[in-house]
Protein backbone atom coordinates (compact mmCIF):
# COMPACT_ATOMS: atom_id res chain seq x y z
CA UNK A 1 0.00 0.00 0.00
CA UNK A 2 1.06 3.47 -0.72
CA UNK A 3 3.36 5.33 2.14
CA UNK A 4 0.04 7.80 2.87
CA UNK A 5 2.07 9.90 5.17
CA UNK A 6 4.50 11.09 2.72
CA UNK A 7 2.10 11.23 0.36
CA UNK A 8 0.49 13.73 2.10
CA UNK A 9 3.27 15.49 3.32
CA UNK A 10 4.34 16.02 -0.75
CA UNK A 11 0.72 16.80 -1.71
CA UNK A 12 0.37 19.92 0.75
CA UNK A 13 3.55 21.02 0.51
CA UNK A 14 4.11 21.19 4.22
CA UNK A 15 7.56 22.34 6.27
CA UNK A 16 9.63 19.07 7.05
CA UNK A 17 9.70 20.60 10.42
CA UNK A 18 7.05 17.80 11.75
CA UNK A 19 6.95 19.82 14.65
CA UNK A 20 5.40 22.53 13.53
CA UNK A 21 2.63 20.87 11.40
CA UNK A 22 2.52 17.45 12.92
CA UNK A 23 0.87 15.07 10.11
CA UNK A 24 -0.81 11.78 12.41
CA UNK A 25 -1.59 8.84 10.24
CA UNK A 26 -4.27 6.20 10.80
CA UNK A 27 -5.37 3.10 10.06
CA UNK A 28 -8.75 1.20 10.25
CA UNK A 29 -9.45 -2.31 9.58
CA UNK A 30 -12.38 -3.62 6.89
CA UNK A 31 -14.90 -6.35 8.74
CA UNK A 32 -17.13 -9.20 8.54
CA UNK A 33 -20.11 -9.23 10.18
CA UNK A 34 -20.02 -13.68 10.21
CA UNK A 35 -23.72 -14.01 11.78
CA UNK A 36 -26.12 -11.66 12.72
CA UNK A 37 -26.03 -9.35 9.79
CA UNK A 38 -29.22 -7.73 8.56
CA UNK A 39 -31.02 -8.97 11.52
CA UNK A 40 -30.82 -5.70 13.84
CA UNK A 41 -34.21 -4.66 14.70
CA UNK A 42 -35.04 -1.13 16.26
CA UNK A 43 -36.83 -0.53 19.22
CA UNK A 44 -37.86 3.06 18.48
CA UNK A 45 -35.00 4.20 20.29
CA UNK A 46 -31.93 2.30 19.35
CA UNK A 47 -30.38 -0.50 18.00
CA UNK A 48 -30.91 -4.27 19.06
CA UNK A 49 -28.67 -6.14 16.80
CA UNK A 50 -26.49 -9.07 18.07
CA UNK A 51 -22.90 -9.92 16.05
CA UNK A 52 -20.43 -12.61 16.15
CA UNK A 53 -17.66 -10.35 14.11
CA UNK A 54 -13.96 -9.27 13.30
CA UNK A 55 -11.58 -7.09 11.56
CA UNK A 56 -9.73 -8.06 8.59
CA UNK A 57 -6.39 -7.49 7.26
CA UNK A 58 -7.39 -4.97 4.60
CA UNK A 59 -7.11 -1.19 5.56
CA UNK A 60 -7.62 2.14 5.01
CA UNK A 61 -4.69 5.11 6.02
CA UNK A 62 -5.79 8.28 6.43
CA UNK A 63 -3.31 11.45 7.12
CA UNK A 64 -4.27 14.88 8.29
CA UNK A 65 -2.46 17.95 9.56
CA UNK A 66 -3.56 21.58 10.10
CA UNK A 67 -3.89 24.00 7.52
CA UNK A 68 -3.00 27.99 7.81
CA UNK A 69 -6.78 28.74 6.60
CA UNK A 70 -10.15 27.85 7.12
CA UNK A 71 -10.65 25.43 4.81
CA UNK A 72 -10.60 21.87 4.54
CA UNK A 73 -8.71 19.85 1.47
CA UNK A 74 -9.41 16.20 0.90
CA UNK A 75 -7.30 13.70 -1.50
CA UNK A 76 -7.70 10.55 -2.81
CA UNK A 77 -4.42 8.53 -3.27
CA UNK A 78 -5.54 5.87 -4.91
CA UNK A 79 -7.61 7.60 -7.49
CA UNK A 80 -5.31 11.11 -7.20
CA UNK A 81 -8.78 13.11 -7.02
CA UNK A 82 -9.29 16.18 -4.56
CA UNK A 83 -12.30 17.64 -3.10
CA UNK A 84 -12.66 20.49 -0.59
CA UNK A 85 -14.87 22.02 1.92
CA UNK A 86 -15.23 24.80 4.82
CA UNK A 87 -17.25 24.47 8.38
CA UNK A 88 -20.33 26.00 7.15
CA UNK A 89 -20.58 23.95 3.64
CA UNK A 90 -19.73 20.22 6.20
CA UNK A 91 -22.68 18.25 4.83
CA UNK A 92 -23.48 15.55 2.13
CA UNK A 93 -22.70 16.46 -1.28
CA UNK A 94 -23.06 14.07 -4.12
CA UNK A 95 -20.39 15.32 -6.16
CA UNK A 96 -18.00 14.80 -3.56
CA UNK A 97 -18.59 11.41 -3.35
CA UNK A 98 -15.55 9.52 -1.43
CA UNK A 99 -15.02 12.65 0.47
CA UNK A 100 -18.37 12.64 2.41
CA UNK A 101 -17.33 9.65 4.36
CA UNK A 102 -13.77 11.67 5.88
CA UNK A 103 -16.44 14.58 6.73
CA UNK A 104 -18.20 12.86 10.26
CA UNK A 105 -15.12 13.02 11.89
CA UNK A 106 -14.91 16.40 11.18
CA UNK A 107 -18.37 17.00 12.68
CA UNK A 108 -17.29 14.17 15.76
CA UNK A 109 -14.72 17.26 16.77
CA UNK A 110 -16.64 20.02 16.00
CA UNK A 111 -19.23 18.99 18.30
CA UNK A 112 -16.56 18.16 21.29
CA UNK A 113 -15.33 21.90 20.40
CA UNK A 114 -12.37 21.01 18.89
CA UNK A 115 -10.34 23.98 16.59
CA UNK A 116 -11.41 21.97 13.16
CA UNK A 117 -11.09 25.47 11.46
CA UNK A 118 -8.90 24.20 8.88
CA UNK A 119 -7.45 20.66 8.19
CA UNK A 120 -5.59 18.39 5.36
CA UNK A 121 -6.44 14.80 4.70
CA UNK A 122 -5.03 12.05 2.40
CA UNK A 123 -6.29 8.45 2.58
CA UNK A 124 -5.93 5.51 0.48
CA UNK A 125 -6.36 1.86 1.35
CA UNK A 126 -7.05 -1.91 0.00
CA UNK A 127 -10.28 -3.00 1.48
CA UNK A 128 -12.46 -4.25 -1.69
CA UNK A 129 -15.28 -2.02 -2.48
CA UNK A 130 -19.01 -2.89 -2.64
CA UNK A 131 -18.85 -6.10 -0.91
CA UNK A 132 -19.76 -6.25 2.30
CA UNK A 133 -16.32 -5.34 4.28
CA UNK A 134 -17.65 -1.37 5.50
CA UNK A 135 -14.94 0.55 4.01
CA UNK A 136 -16.74 3.43 4.44
CA UNK A 137 -16.66 2.79 8.16
CA UNK A 138 -13.21 2.56 8.02
CA UNK A 139 -12.81 6.08 6.03
CA UNK A 140 -14.87 7.38 8.86
CA UNK A 141 -12.79 5.75 11.92
CA UNK A 142 -9.50 6.57 10.52
CA UNK A 143 -10.06 9.86 10.13
CA UNK A 144 -11.58 10.05 13.72
CA UNK A 145 -8.92 8.25 15.53
CA UNK A 146 -6.48 10.34 13.15
CA UNK A 147 -7.95 13.69 14.82
CA UNK A 148 -8.49 12.23 18.62
CA UNK A 149 -4.35 11.62 18.05
CA UNK A 150 -4.11 15.08 16.76
CA UNK A 151 -6.24 17.41 19.18
CA UNK A 152 -5.07 14.97 22.14
CA UNK A 153 -9.06 14.02 23.39
CA UNK A 154 -9.21 11.05 25.97
CA UNK A 155 -12.80 9.22 25.08
CA UNK A 156 -13.64 5.36 26.21
CA UNK A 157 -14.07 3.02 22.97
CA UNK A 158 -17.83 2.66 23.51
CA UNK A 159 -18.76 6.59 23.92
CA UNK A 160 -16.06 7.30 20.43
CA UNK A 161 -18.47 4.19 18.70
CA UNK A 162 -21.68 5.96 19.50
CA UNK A 163 -20.02 9.38 19.02
CA UNK A 164 -19.18 8.21 15.10
CA UNK A 165 -22.53 6.78 14.27
CA UNK A 166 -24.10 10.06 15.55
CA UNK A 167 -21.93 11.89 12.95
CA UNK A 168 -22.25 9.51 10.41
CA UNK A 169 -26.01 10.51 10.65
CA UNK A 170 -25.27 14.24 10.54
CA UNK A 171 -23.59 13.93 7.74
CA UNK A 172 -25.72 11.33 5.74
CA UNK A 173 -29.11 11.13 7.26
CA UNK A 174 -29.29 7.05 7.77
CA UNK A 175 -27.73 5.12 10.32
CA UNK A 176 -25.48 1.95 10.19
CA UNK A 177 -24.75 -0.67 12.64
CA UNK A 178 -22.85 0.95 15.72
CA UNK A 179 -21.39 -2.67 15.79
CA UNK A 180 -19.48 -2.14 13.15
CA UNK A 181 -17.64 0.98 14.98
CA UNK A 182 -17.48 -1.21 17.43
CA UNK A 183 -15.51 -3.97 15.01
CA UNK A 184 -13.27 -0.96 14.40
CA UNK A 185 -12.52 0.23 17.71
CA UNK A 186 -12.46 -3.06 19.71
CA UNK A 187 -11.07 -5.64 17.64
CA UNK A 188 -7.63 -7.54 18.33
CA UNK A 189 -5.75 -10.18 16.11
CA UNK A 190 -6.93 -13.52 16.01
CA UNK A 191 -10.27 -12.58 18.07
CA UNK A 192 -13.66 -12.51 17.09
CA UNK A 193 -16.12 -10.55 18.88
CA UNK A 194 -19.64 -10.74 20.28
CA UNK A 195 -21.11 -7.12 19.75
CA UNK A 196 -24.56 -6.96 21.49
CA UNK A 197 -25.71 -3.32 20.07
CA UNK A 198 -28.83 -3.14 22.64
CA UNK A 199 -26.40 -2.78 25.59
CA UNK A 200 -23.24 -1.64 23.33
CA UNK A 201 -21.34 -4.77 25.26
CA UNK A 202 -18.34 -5.95 23.11
CA UNK A 203 -16.83 -9.56 24.23
CA UNK A 204 -13.72 -11.02 23.09
CA UNK A 205 -13.13 -14.59 22.03
CA UNK A 206 -9.59 -15.68 20.98
CA UNK A 207 -10.28 -17.70 17.44
CA UNK A 208 -9.63 -21.33 16.52
CA UNK A 209 -8.85 -21.07 13.35
CA UNK A 210 -5.09 -21.15 13.34
CA UNK A 211 -5.00 -24.25 10.89
CA UNK A 212 -7.90 -22.42 8.61
CA UNK A 213 -7.96 -19.23 6.20
CA UNK A 214 -10.52 -16.79 5.71
CA UNK A 215 -11.75 -17.16 2.10
CA UNK A 216 -13.76 -14.09 0.63
CA UNK A 217 -15.57 -14.63 -2.32
CA UNK A 218 -17.02 -11.97 -4.69
CA UNK A 219 -19.88 -13.56 -7.03
CA UNK A 220 -19.49 -10.08 -9.31
CA UNK A 221 -23.27 -10.61 -9.50
CA UNK A 222 -24.75 -7.32 -10.53
CA UNK A 223 -27.38 -6.02 -7.55
CA UNK A 224 -30.57 -4.79 -9.25
CA UNK A 225 -32.74 -3.51 -6.68
CA UNK A 226 -31.65 -4.52 -3.42
CA UNK A 227 -31.93 -1.67 -1.64
CA UNK A 228 -35.89 -1.31 -2.16
CA UNK A 229 -35.87 -5.04 -1.22
CA UNK A 230 -33.55 -4.37 1.70
CA UNK A 231 -36.11 -1.82 2.88
CA UNK A 232 -39.08 -4.11 2.71
CA UNK A 233 -37.71 -7.30 4.47
CA UNK A 234 -37.19 -4.00 7.26
CA UNK A 235 -40.47 -2.93 7.56
CA UNK A 236 -41.28 -6.34 7.95
CA UNK A 237 -38.89 -6.97 10.73
CA UNK A 238 -40.63 -3.92 12.42
CA UNK A 239 -44.11 -4.92 11.86
CA UNK A 240 -43.44 -8.65 13.20
CA UNK A 241 -41.79 -6.87 16.49
CA UNK A 242 -44.80 -4.97 16.72
CA UNK A 243 -47.17 -7.72 16.20
CA UNK A 244 -44.99 -9.59 19.12
CA UNK A 245 -44.82 -6.80 21.69
CA UNK A 246 -47.74 -6.20 21.24
CA UNK A 247 -46.48 -2.37 20.77
CA UNK A 248 -44.21 -2.66 24.07
CA UNK A 249 -42.39 0.17 24.02
CA UNK A 250 -38.45 -0.44 24.27
CA UNK A 251 -39.02 -4.69 23.14
CA UNK A 252 -36.44 -5.69 21.00
CA UNK A 253 -35.95 -9.68 19.03
CA UNK A 254 -33.80 -10.43 21.66
CA UNK A 255 -36.65 -10.54 23.84
CA UNK A 256 -38.10 -13.48 22.18
CA UNK A 257 -35.16 -15.26 21.82
CA UNK A 258 -36.17 -17.97 24.40
CA UNK A 259 -39.38 -18.19 23.23
CA UNK A 260 -41.18 -21.03 21.08
CA UNK A 261 -41.92 -19.12 17.79
CA UNK A 262 -43.82 -21.45 16.30
CA UNK A 263 -47.14 -21.08 18.54
CA UNK A 264 -46.27 -17.47 19.41
CA UNK A 265 -46.40 -16.47 15.27
CA UNK A 266 -49.06 -19.07 14.47
CA UNK A 267 -50.69 -16.39 13.11
CA UNK A 268 -48.67 -13.99 11.80
CA UNK A 269 -48.87 -12.86 7.93
CA UNK A 270 -46.95 -15.97 6.27
CA UNK A 271 -43.95 -13.19 5.01
CA UNK A 272 -43.58 -11.51 8.15
CA UNK A 273 -43.40 -14.31 10.18
CA UNK A 274 -40.59 -15.87 7.81
CA UNK A 275 -38.47 -12.72 8.37
CA UNK A 276 -39.22 -13.00 12.21
CA UNK A 277 -38.56 -16.48 12.95
CA UNK A 278 -35.01 -15.43 11.09
CA UNK A 279 -34.22 -12.62 12.88
CA UNK A 280 -35.44 -14.50 16.24
CA UNK A 281 -32.94 -17.94 15.56
CA UNK A 282 -30.10 -15.27 14.17
CA UNK A 283 -29.41 -13.73 17.83
CA UNK A 284 -29.86 -18.06 19.19
CA UNK A 285 -27.30 -18.73 16.63
CA UNK A 286 -24.78 -15.82 17.92
CA UNK A 287 -25.21 -17.04 21.16
CA UNK A 288 -24.92 -20.71 20.13
CA UNK A 289 -21.69 -19.65 17.99
CA UNK A 290 -19.77 -17.94 20.74
CA UNK A 291 -20.10 -21.11 22.80
CA UNK A 292 -19.40 -23.14 20.01
CA UNK A 293 -16.25 -20.90 20.11
CA UNK A 294 -15.19 -20.73 23.17
CA UNK A 295 -14.75 -25.08 23.18
CA UNK A 296 -13.85 -25.06 19.66
CA UNK A 297 -16.23 -26.87 18.53
CA UNK A 298 -15.66 -26.23 14.68
CA UNK A 299 -18.01 -29.05 13.71
CA UNK A 300 -20.50 -27.00 15.63
CA UNK A 301 -19.90 -23.88 14.64
CA UNK A 302 -20.23 -24.84 11.02
CA UNK A 303 -23.48 -26.20 11.17
CA UNK A 304 -24.76 -23.11 13.10
CA UNK A 305 -22.83 -21.04 10.13
CA UNK A 306 -24.85 -23.03 6.95
CA UNK A 307 -28.05 -22.82 8.95
CA UNK A 308 -27.51 -18.86 9.00
CA UNK A 309 -26.86 -19.22 5.31
CA UNK A 310 -30.24 -21.19 4.47
CA UNK A 311 -32.58 -18.75 6.63
CA UNK A 312 -30.96 -15.78 4.58
CA UNK A 313 -32.12 -18.01 1.79
CA UNK A 314 -35.43 -19.35 2.33
CA UNK A 315 -36.42 -17.09 4.86
CA UNK A 316 -34.95 -14.21 5.01
CA UNK A 317 -34.95 -14.43 1.10
CA UNK A 318 -31.83 -12.31 0.46
CA UNK A 319 -29.67 -14.87 -1.24
CA UNK A 320 -29.42 -16.04 -5.05
CA UNK A 321 -28.16 -19.19 -7.18
CA UNK A 322 -25.01 -17.54 -7.65
CA UNK A 323 -24.46 -17.37 -3.64
CA UNK A 324 -25.86 -20.40 -2.68
CA UNK A 325 -23.66 -22.01 -5.48
CA UNK A 326 -20.68 -21.15 -4.04
CA UNK A 327 -22.00 -21.94 -0.76
CA UNK A 328 -22.31 -25.53 -1.60
CA UNK A 329 -19.04 -25.96 -2.75
CA UNK A 330 -17.57 -25.62 0.30
CA UNK A 331 -20.41 -28.02 1.84
CA UNK A 332 -18.55 -30.40 -0.56
CA UNK A 333 -15.01 -30.77 1.19
CA UNK A 334 -14.44 -32.21 4.78
CA UNK A 335 -12.70 -29.88 6.62
CA UNK A 336 -14.26 -26.64 5.67
CA UNK A 337 -15.69 -24.74 8.86
CA UNK A 338 -18.18 -23.03 7.67
CA UNK A 339 -19.32 -20.99 4.56
CA UNK A 340 -21.98 -17.81 4.37
CA UNK A 341 -23.29 -15.10 2.45
CA UNK A 342 -22.12 -11.96 3.82
CA UNK A 343 -22.71 -7.97 2.94
CA UNK A 344 -26.70 -7.00 2.38
CA UNK A 345 -27.31 -9.60 -0.18
CA UNK A 346 -28.82 -10.30 -3.65
CA UNK A 347 -24.92 -11.08 -5.09
CA UNK A 348 -22.06 -9.81 -3.18
CA UNK A 349 -20.13 -11.66 -1.28
CA UNK A 350 -19.33 -15.03 0.54
CA UNK A 351 -16.56 -16.04 3.53
CA UNK A 352 -15.33 -19.53 3.56
CA UNK A 353 -13.55 -20.39 6.38
CA UNK A 354 -11.31 -23.85 5.75
CA UNK A 355 -7.87 -25.59 6.28
CA UNK A 356 -5.44 -24.08 4.49
CA UNK A 357 -4.46 -27.63 2.84
CA UNK A 358 -7.48 -27.36 1.10
CA UNK A 359 -7.76 -23.75 -0.33
CA UNK A 360 -6.51 -25.01 -3.33
CA UNK A 361 -9.05 -27.70 -3.58
CA UNK A 362 -11.82 -24.96 -2.93
CA UNK A 363 -10.38 -22.51 -5.36
CA UNK A 364 -10.44 -25.50 -8.11
CA UNK A 365 -13.95 -26.60 -7.72
CA UNK A 366 -14.82 -22.59 -8.15
CA UNK A 367 -13.57 -22.68 -11.85
CA UNK A 368 -16.83 -24.10 -13.41
CA UNK A 369 -18.60 -20.90 -11.78
CA UNK A 370 -17.27 -18.72 -14.40
CA UNK A 371 -18.80 -21.08 -17.21
CA UNK A 372 -22.49 -21.67 -15.42
CA UNK A 373 -23.26 -18.22 -14.04
CA UNK A 374 -21.15 -16.02 -16.35
CA UNK A 375 -19.32 -13.75 -13.51
CA UNK A 376 -15.78 -14.58 -12.73
CA UNK A 377 -15.81 -14.60 -8.97
CA UNK A 378 -12.80 -12.75 -7.16
CA UNK A 379 -10.82 -14.84 -3.97
CA UNK A 380 -9.72 -12.53 -1.28
CA UNK A 381 -7.69 -14.53 1.13
CA UNK A 382 -7.75 -12.40 4.78
CA UNK A 383 -6.36 -12.90 8.53
CA UNK A 384 -8.80 -11.82 11.64
CA UNK A 385 -6.78 -8.32 12.28
CA UNK A 386 -6.69 -5.96 15.12
CA UNK A 387 -8.32 -2.60 15.54
CA UNK A 388 -7.69 1.13 14.51
CA UNK A 389 -4.78 2.62 15.43
CA UNK A 390 -2.18 5.17 14.79
CA UNK A 391 0.94 4.58 12.43
CA UNK A 392 4.11 5.44 14.50
CA UNK A 393 6.32 7.66 11.95
CA UNK A 394 8.94 5.12 11.84
CA UNK A 395 6.34 2.29 10.92
CA UNK A 396 5.55 4.09 7.11
CA UNK A 397 6.69 1.83 5.50
CA UNK A 398 4.07 -0.19 3.60
CA UNK A 399 4.45 -3.09 0.97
Amino acid sequence: MLDIGQIHVKEYELDNDRSLNPVVVAEAPGRIHFLGELAPSLDGKGESGFFLSSAVDRFIKVAVSFRKDNSYRFFAADLNERKRSTLINLKFKREDRWANYLKPAIQLFTELGCPVRGLNFSFCGDIPQHIGLASSTAIETAAAVALKSLFKIQISDSDFAQKLKDAHFSIFNNTVPIADFHVCLCARKDHFLIIDSANNSVKLIKSPFARFRFLLIDSRVPRMGAESEIASRRFDILKGLELLSHKHEGASYKDFASSDLLEVLGNFPEQIRRRSIHVVEEIRRVDDAADALERSDLASLAKIIYHSHESLRDLYEISCPEIDWLVKRSQEIEGAAGSRMTGIGFGGCTYTIIRRELVDEYKRRLEEYERIFGFRPVIYEVNIASKARIVPAKKREYV
